[in-house]
């Protein structure tokens, strides 16, 4: 009889040690989402960071500062102690592909190690936003939906410069 318990325990044990918290999966798909995102800006070769399909939309390099922008402001307003100087996003702007892709994961390292260090308890703290009141877990949602809506315009912005993407990558 202890040897069955002890199968149970195992298995049930290993089963368990799979299941994600909501941290621990942000955190996964955080680090393929850096991932996936600098490939692509891998990609553009440096004259066409200055490309934008139309007039009205920013180009390649300012799709990469906005991400980096909206990381930043959301990394430091929501999950740090900090105070967040919007202002601090027009100093020192990136000039090459480079030093774009630099800061670029800057960032994303930054909000890494953000929630890295939240106490996943805080997550169920509600937070003003301008779109309401929202959790924190909401603006972790918030902070990945972001990435992947601005990434999927670099994509079709590689597309045009009939460069191939990088296969997609998910978790």
């Amino acid at each position: 009889m202890n040897k069955i318990l002890s199968i149970i325990f195992l298995i049930s044990g290993s089963i368990m040690a799979q299941q994600f918290t909501p941290k621990e999966a942000f955190l996964e798909k955080w680090q393929n989402s850096k991932t996936y995102l600098l490939e692509i800006a891998e990609l553009m070769p440096e004259e066409g960071y200055v490309f934008k399909p139309t007039e009205r939309e920013m180009d390649f390099k300012n799709q990469l500062l906005h991400i980096r922008g909206n990381m930043l402001w959301l990394g430091t307003t929501h999950f740090s102690k900090d105070t967040f100087d919007r202002k601090s996003l027009t100093q020192n702007v990136p000039s090459t592909k480079a030093e774009t892709i630099k800061v670029l994961t800057q960032a994303f390292d930054y909000v890494y190690n953000q929630v890295n260090e939240a106490d996943p308890i805080d997550f169920k703290t509600e937070v003003d936003f301008f779109a309401g009141r929202k959790s924190k877990l909401q603006i972790l949602n918030l902070l990945q939906d972001h990435v992947t809506h601005h990434r999927g315009q670099l994509i079709v912005y590689l597309n045009l410069n009939e460069i191939e993407p990088p296969g997609y990558v998910g978790w």
